[in-house]
């Protein structure tokens, strides 16, 4: 029997919209997570008036991880943003599909005073009639608000059974099949309740706006720029929120935002750092796009961003 839908499911916490970069994991060059950095990307975003940060998710090697490591991270994000506006949304996925693992990552996020988790589906479970009972059991460990991070073949009928079905699941990171396409219907079938945020990079980030994305995930390293493009859509001024998307559309054509070097450039990483990498798919493009060394990266910057950079 599907439980009542619910407007205000997380009734002691504040709605989440905006711009929520997914956190790199940044290492020193002993491989070793640099927590000073993972706390200086809270605060650059917070700097930047970024609404969030979620970690750790795939563009933070997440597999690459150890419990250890995922503990003291997320211990390290949630201080950091303490007294802060910057939300913190915790990952929770078990590499491994060990249910208890995500478990103890739910309980310790909560236990911190996280904003949200939030979990890819587990390893080797595709089929709705298994993804839709781990669901409604997460959904069950805390009273934090629950993230699914769609993918595949995830289907719009099972986020619409998992939204009638587990009161704590009014977000969803959708990246299954074409998300543009799809949230229209998401958002008709749950009554404008299931809050959609979008990922893929956010490169079509001014329809998704039109369409009635709540939030966007793309990497951290312009994140203030796209809270600036967010801000200024939803303050109705419609033309400077496309002429800052378009700044930012434009300097990824001379450097990928996933390159670490441009936090470098930015002074929140220390020179050297690496970041944390999730091993390729089998059969995926392992090519990388030539980039630009962090001094040249500064450079372009200062020409043609500087005035739009609040962090």
């Amino acid at each position: 029997m599907a439980l009542p839908r619910l407007a205000g499911a997380q009734t002691a916490a504040r709605r989440l919209a905006g711009v929520f970069p997914i956190g790199f994991t940044p290492v020193n060059a002993q491989n070793q997570v640099d927590y000073d950095g993972l706390a200086a990307q809270v605060q650059f975003c917070r700097r930047g008036g970024v609404h969030g940060l979620a970690w750790p998710q795939i563009a933070s090697g997440w597999t690459t991880l150890t419990e250890d490591e995922r503990m003291h991270g997320a211990e390290t994000l949630v201080s950091a943003a303490r007294g802060g506006a910057t939300a913190i949304v915790i990952g929770v996925q078990s590499r491994t599909a060990d249910f208890s693992e995500t478990e103890r990552y739910a309980r310790h996020a909560e236990k911190l005073g996280a904003d949200a988790v939030i979990c890819i589906a587990p390893p080797g479970v595709t089929a709705a009639s298994q993804m839709l009972p781990f669901y409604q059991r997460l959904g069950k460990v805390t009273s934090l608000p629950l993230f699914a991070q769609t993918g595949g073949d995830f289907s719009i009928d099972l986020i619409v059974e998992m939204f009638d079905t587990i009161p704590t699941f009014r977000y969803v990171k959708d990246e299954a099949g074409e998300p543009l396409e799809r949230v229209t219907e998401i958002r008709g079938r749950t009554n404008n309740q299931l809050q959609c945020f979008s990922g893929k990079g956010v490169t079509t980030m001014i329809t998704e706006m039109e369409r009635g994305f709540v939030g966007h995930c793309p990497f951290v390293s312009l994140a203030d720029l796209y809270a600036s493009a967010y801000d200024s859509y939803h303050a109705g001024k419609l033309r400077d929120a496309f002429d800052q998307f378009g700044r930012i559309e434009a300097a990824s054509s001379m450097f990928p935002q996933s390159d670490v070097d441009v936090l470098i450039a930015r002074r929140v990483f220390r020179p050297g750092t690496t970041t944390r990498v999730a091993p390729p798919a089998p059969g995926a493009d392992t090519q990388r796009r030539k980039t630009m060394s962090p001094e040249e990266i500064s450079r372009h910057l200062d020409i043609y961003l500087k005035p739009y950079l609040r962090a």
